[in-house]
């Protein structure tokens, strides 16, 4: 099998110690960062082929953050590097401790489709920053972006250091019977416990970047035009079909009615037509018909159009719903959002703890004891307060899933540290050393022992 040698040739290559040279690592970190912006058209096409999406939301939500997590590295990769000083405990004076981060190894990342570039070479970039080869399989689901990577980085990059992997299904189910040092993994639940049961075949580490309902609450007490501008981006970018998407509404109900009509204010606002440049289409056909089957049309509050030979569907709010709908029995990941009324706001973050751990949450309030109740009875894997999305875009801040939502981080120096091994050494000076940890044992000996431990 092609894929199988590559995988052995990548092991021996990493064997050769070139992948922890700094310099090294840097060279093929700023040969990238060329090839992506010499190719900035080619990916340009290559997405608007598979979902419509437009030269600026590809540059805010795709390339930008490819470039940002290059220049991060590059800039912070002798300090990430650098073995860490800890403090040595009595008992092993004289000596010096020492963390080391070290490569892992051979790498494995899967990407989604949603964010094709982001999703996949994004983890990419900070395992070979971290020392590593590494192995790429993106989402067959966006076919033209999966083949423009793979042209980019298959042509310029030696297959023993970095591969892209396409296919689809069964290409993934081979890649998952190899054993790597590390599997990264972004996309469904269900398909993240398909790779977790793999990888704990060959006791293979993951980090499973997944999904989830996150919630987006607004308080009585929220800046309200905001909330609802911020609301109406953060839902319906990508056309909805964003990990960290707000997947439904709680509003306290004596801002019910205005809040709604602001959210229909600014989806009018920002023109979210078919084919309009700030607005992608559904992926394909089986994701459409999923999405359509949600709209409830008795709850419709504004939109509900649909046109499946544009693979168009309109941003779409639902009114009146309740948690036993079925539009709340699993992550919508589309350009529908349906809204619960609250009187109590105790009562409504008990409703969400209910549920699995959502990927994000968040929370439009101006009120101090909300934000305080938010931040330490929720648990979800990042979010913001009076925003949506944003926190991805600090590189300074972990982002990854908690439970049901996946596990590990990256992003900035967290991405370094999940591709890496950290190595503890403690090195002791050849003089000067009691002779209480040996035998013969002793009751002086033993009370000096209990005394330094």
């Amino acid at each position: 099998m092609e894929i199988e040698k590559i995988l052995l040739r990548q092991r021996d290559f990493f064997m050769t110690q070139q992948t922890k040279s700094l310099a090294f690592r840097k060279m093929y970190l700023e040969k990238l960062r060329n090839l992506i912006i010499s190719n900035e058209n080619v990916l340009y096409e290559a997405i608007h082929k598979d979902f419509g999406k437009s030269r600026f939301d590809t540059f805010t939500t795709e390339i930008s953050f490819i470039l940002n997590d290059i220049d991060y590295y590059i800039k912070n990769l002798k300090s990430l590097a650098k073995p860490e000083k800890v403090r040595t405990n009595l008992v092993n004076q004289l000596g010096k401790s020492k963390i080391y981060s070290e490569p892992l190894g051979c790498t494995l990342i899967i990407g989604a489709w949603n964010y094709p570039y982001q999703l996949s070479l994004s983890p990419m970039i900070a395992a070979i920053a971290a020392g590593n080869c590494c192995i790429v399989k993106p989402s067959e689901i966006a076919e033209n972006t999966m083949k423009a990577i793979s042209s980019i980085i298959n042509q310029n990059f030696p297959s023993e250091y970095l591969y892209i992997y396409e296919g689809g299904i069964n290409e993934t189910t081979a890649l998952l019977k190899l054993k790597f040092d590390k599997i990264f993994f972004t996309g469904s639940t269900r398909v993240g416990k398909i790779v977790y049961k793999a990888a704990a075949e060959h006791l293979t580490p993951v980090v499973l970047e997944l999904g989830g309902k996150s919630p987006a609450i607004v308080t009585k007490d929220a800046s309200l035009e905001i909330a609802a501008r911020r609301i109406v981006w953060g839902k319906f970018l990508n056309a909805g079909q964003t990990c960290v998407a707000p997947d439904y509404l709680l509003i306290e109900e004596p801002v019910q009615e205005q809040f709604l009509e602001m959210l229909r204010k600014y989806i009018k606002e920002f023109r979210y037509e078919s084919g309009a440049e700030q607005y992608t289409r559904i992926i394909n056909h089986s994701h459409y018909q999923r999405l359509t089957h949600l709209i409830d049309r008795n709850k419709i509050y504004c939109g509900g159009n649909f046109n499946e030979e544009q693979l168009y569907i309109e941003p779409t709010i639902l009114s009146d719903v309740n948690w036993n709908d079925e539009v709340m029995q699993e992550e919508i990941f589309g350009p529908i959002l349906p809204v619960i009324t609250f009187q109590s706001y105790n009562a409504a973050l008990n409703s969400i703890m209910e549920l699995e751990k959502p990927l994000a949450a968040y929370l439009f309030t101006n009120n101090a004891e909300e934000k305080d109740l938010f931040t330490k009875k929720l648990s979800f894997g990042g979010g913001c307060i009076n925003d949506t999305v944003m926190h991805l875009s600090n590189d300074h801040l972990p982002f990854g899933g908690v439970g049901s939502s996946g596990f590990g981080s990256y992003h900035g120096k967290y991405g370094f540290a999940a591709f890496s091994h950290q190595k503890a050494i403690l090195e002791k000076r050849t003089w000067g050393e009691p002779d209480i940890k040996y035998p013969p044992y002793s009751e002086k000996k033993l009370s000096w022992i209990k005394r330094l431990l």
